[in-house]
């Protein structure tokens, strides 16, 4: 097991707020709900309730990922924000730099996905039992050793985006379980940032758009 030092600053980076709901920006190496060994109890989901009691969790990022998260305010909110996620009506884009640069400037990846139940929380592709799983990506940047990509995750597997991009050929950097020594290396953390998020507010009836910077590990130098 890996030990868990999340960072302690800033607590709690709050995006948005109000009577219904949160957006918060999860820093990489902070679980979203607390973990069984009592060394996890410390999450994002745990620091937002100190503030927001009446705060719940409708989705998750890995811990390794950082970027946009949404609490609900109460259990009438939280079933309908969760079914908003369950029926896909929530636009989610993810960046994150990986290794080498694909020879096309967007694509997509089909395989389907289940956990690697010896190795967990690792995942695998699985053409017999896996279930479906679908990412769309777009380059942004590349220079031939690492390379910028926009991901759409269409549906929310876990560890989706980190399996599609191992399977191309192009893991994310940092990436402590799926990156081969030389990628995971290559960066102090895994550059993979939840950056966009839209949805229809539940209470408000209109639509709803965060973007969070991904921070300068994702930055392109400009000539």
């Amino acid at each position: 097991m890996r030990p868990y030092t999340p960072p302690a600053h800033p607590f709690l980076d709050v995006v948005y707020s109000d009577a219904q709901l949160l957006v918060l920006d999860k820093p990489s190496g902070l679980l979203t709900v607390p973990g069984r060994d009592p060394s996890h109890k410390d999450s994002l989901a745990s620091r937002a309730q100190q503030d927001y009691p009446d705060a719940l969790i409708v989705h998750r990022l890995d811990m390794d990922t950082s970027g946009l998260v949404v609490m609900a305010r109460g259990a009438e909110i939280h079933r309908q924000l969760s079914g908003l996620f369950q029926n896909r009506r929530v636009e989610k884009r993810y960046v994150a730099r990986v290794w080498g640069e694909p020879g096309q400037d967007e694509g997509e990846v089909d395989l389907p996905l289940i956990c690697d139940w010896p190795n967990r929380p690792r995942q695998k592709v699985c053409f017999d039992s896996g279930k479906a799983s679908l990412t769309r990506w777009r380059k942004l940047a590349g220079d031939g050793q690492t390379a910028l990509l926009e991901l759409l995750p269409i549906t929310g597997r876990s560890h989706q985006l980190r399996v599609h991009m191992q399977a191309m050929g192009h893991p994310i950097l940092g990436d402590p379980f799926y990156a081969h020594p030389e990628a995971q290396g290559a960066a102090s953390r895994l550059l993979l940032h939840a950056q966009e998020l839209g949805f229809e507010h539940p209470a408000l009836g209109h639509p709803m758009h965060f973007f969070c910077d991904a921070g300068p590990a994702f930055e392109w130098p400009t000539e």
